[in-house]
């Protein structure tokens, strides 16, 4: 289920590469709003939707950032200080968060297209 209809906040399965990248997925205002603030680390990526831009003041350390059109297709990858404000990006609908040099490691680049594969709740 490459573009899910209505996102919901929840976890999945990111395919970007050969082996699958655990996901959360923040969709609310409330989970967009709170994204990666407080936290020390992430294991896998996080899919922040709806969205063309994000900041890292409050973050606690650097992270990758990959900007997505309406097709799941990254426009852009940066790599992003705490304390920085990112550019807007008028064609990113969606915008996934790693760690620091994690999306390298997982062949992502622009032109790339990911599948998102939401968990079915129970």
């Amino acid at each position: 289920m490459g573009r899910p209809g209505k996102w919901r906040d929840g976890t999945g399965t990111l395919l970007a590469g050969e082996d699958p990248i655990p996901l959360e997925i923040a969709a609310s205002y409330r989970a967009r709003r709170r994204g990666l603030l407080g936290r020390d680390g992430i294991e896998g990526a996080l899919l922040i939707t709806p969205t063309n831009s994000i900041h890292t003041f409050g973050m606690r350390f650097a992270i990758d950032v990959a900007y997505l059109d309406r097709n799941l297709t990254v426009l852009d990858v940066v790599t992003m200080r705490p304390g920085r404000l990112g550019m807007l990006r008028p064609r990113g609908r969606h915008v996934l968060e790693a760690e620091g040099g994690a999306m390298a490691g997982w062949g992502l680049w622009k032109g790339a297209r990911v599948t998102v594969v939401p968990t079915r709740a129970a």
